[in-house]
Order: structure tokens, then sequence, then C-alpha cells
């Protein structure tokens, strides 16, 4: 097993993937768990339920690398999910999501090299893909860095991967929790009737990322398949007896969203569950990718143009499950 004996750190520890992850990881027979983060309060709050002795908390931010030197040493595997990732907070504080999701990657890239981490997955976005909002435009600048930072290790053994995926049900900030809080006034606000996401449950991301930490060879995008639905499908499954309030597509929103576009499609790889966008850098090799499907000229992975999607009755089935 890859995590046996190792110790993990994960950036935005506290948040509602790191929480779901290092809960999945001290399942299993690992050395050390680190929680990186700059809440003193949810880390507090996730100390007193988390006592396991292997946890560890540390104070930090992404954007100061002296304190992720401090903070990688002696650590085998990093799960980079700190970011700031609210749409409407990115337009209005751009220079912040820059300092954190930029500056913050190219500090984890850095850091990771010189502590000699063996291996880095980052967490990405659909947003990242074709972006139209900041927030989108800084992950996807995230990316490019961690898979040209397998280029920047030189002699070293260190290997970075992304994982890119969709909305995730319940999370922190995420439509579900806000739908729940409003339905008791009678009307459920919608920006658009048109407009469709992707879907996958916080088990699901984290599984695909233990998976891919298996997988990864340095340099991948993994994408896994996974459903899309419409919005107003979503707001029938919690509040089906709510009128629909119409109020307009917000700034840095999409209609749909994508995870992988066409010219990516070119180099990108089909597997059963996933897909896999290869680096375009000369010490790729496409060996590892060899029993992958090569995709059509013109492919694109969106939210509307996808071959799964869920009805309302299993919206609602998974809704009831959080």
């Amino acid at each position: 097993m890859i995590l046996k004996d190792k110790v993990i750190l994960v950036t935005g520890g506290t948040g509602s993937f790191g929480r779901k992850f290092i809960k999945k990881v001290l399942e299993q027979d690992v050395k050390k768990v680190i929680v990186f983060s700059r809440d003193e309060l949810k880390q507090y709050e996730m100390a007193q339920e988390f006592t396991d002795p292997r946890m560890r908390f540390f104070i930090g931010d992404v954007r100061d690398k002296e304190r992720l030197y401090r903070a990688f040493d002696g650590v085998d595997i990093v799960i980079h999910a700190a970011a700031l990732k609210h749409v409407g907070a990115c337009e209005y504080n751009p220079f912040e999501a820059v300092k954190t999701n930029i500056h913050g990657a190219q500090n984890i890239v850095e850091a990771a090299i010189d502590r000699n981490v063996e291996k880095v997955i980052a967490l990405s976005t659909d947003k990242a893909a074709s972006p139209v909002n900041l927030y989108g435009a800084t992950k996807l600048a995230s990316d490019k860095l961690f898979v040209a930072a397998n280029s920047y290790v030189g002699d070293g053994n260190t290997k970075f991967s992304v994982v890119r995926y969709g909305n995730v049900v319940g999370s922190r900030g995420s439509v579900v929790p806000f739908f729940k809080k409003v339905k008791e006034t009678g009307r459920l606000p919608i920006t658009d009737e048109r407009m469709t996401r992707f879907w996958i449950t916080l088990d699901q991301g984290v599984q695909f990322v233990l998976d891919n930490l298996e997988r990864m060879h340095g340099g991948e995008i993994f994408v896994p398949k996974i459903p899309s639905m419409t919005v107003t499908d979503l707001a029938k499954a919690i509040a089906p007896e709510c009128e629909i309030d119409v109020i307009g597509i917000r700034p840095g929103e999409k209609l749909h969203e994508a995870m992988i576009m066409e010219d990516d499609a070119r180099h990108t790889k089909e597997f059963d569950t996933y897909y896999v966008i290869q680096p375009e850098f000369p010490w790729w090799s496409e060996e590892y990718t060899a029993a992958g499907k090569s995709l059509e000229d013109g492919f694109k992975y969106t939210s509307d143009s996808n071959t799964e999607w869920l009805s309302v009755e299993e919206l609602r089935a998974l809704v009831e499950e959080m």
C-alpha cells in the first residue's frame, strides 16, 4: 500500500475535502498526518474530533514559503487542497486570489522539491478549463505550475500531478446547503434555468485522489467520469414545493462547466472511469497510458454534453445522505 508508514500533509486540511480525506487516511497504516491551514479555530475544533495520536496541526499559509519548508520536513506525500475558491470573492479580491492560488502553488512546488517530498497531488476544478472567471484562471495557472514542476525537479525524485473535478456535493459554500437554508422561505433563487454542473460526492473525490496517488507517474491531470445535473432538477430534489426565482448569471459564472476542451483532448487518453490529460513535455512516456483510448478530434467534456445525468430522484437520494 502506497500510504503505509508514510507522513502525509494536507494543505487546507480543515476544509470539507481535507476532513473527509484525513478520516479515510487514518483508517490505513500511515505514520503521521499533518493538517496545514490558517484558521486556528478550525484546527482546534478538528483536534477535538480527530484525537488519533498520529495527527499533527500546523498553523500556516501557503503564501509563506519559509513556513512550508518547516512543515514539509520529513513529509512523504502532500495533498494540496488550500485555495481561495469562491468565484465572487476572487472577482472582488483578485490580488488575494493570485497570491494564494498561484504564488502559493509555486511555494508548494519549491518546498516539496527542496524537502524531497515523494508525491504531490494538487486539487483543481472544472473552472480551470477554458476559464471565464479569476478563480478559474488562477487554478489553470496553478495546474500549469504543478505539471511543469516535473521538469523543474531536475535530478530530484518528487512527482507532481493534478486532480480536476466538478462541484462537490455539500462542500462548504456549495449550493446544496444554501438551498436547504433558504427553502423555508418558499422560494429558491436560480441564476439560469438552463444551467448545468458536474456532480461528485466528497467520498468519490477522496477515493479518486487516493487512486491517483497509486497510479500517478508525474505530470498528469486526472479527470473522473462523473454525472451532470441541471440546477433546476437540484432545486426540485431539495425543495419541490418552492417557487423558482430566476435572478440571472452572476459575474464570473458560466452557464455550463468544462473539464476537458478540444485542445487538451488531443493529448488526452480515456480509461473506463477517468481521463488522463498528458503533459506536453519531451520527458513524458506514453507507455504508461498505452492502454488508454485516444479521443476523437473536437472532443470536449462539458457538463451540458455529458452522456451521464442524474435524475431528480437520484439527486434527492444523494442529498438525503448528507
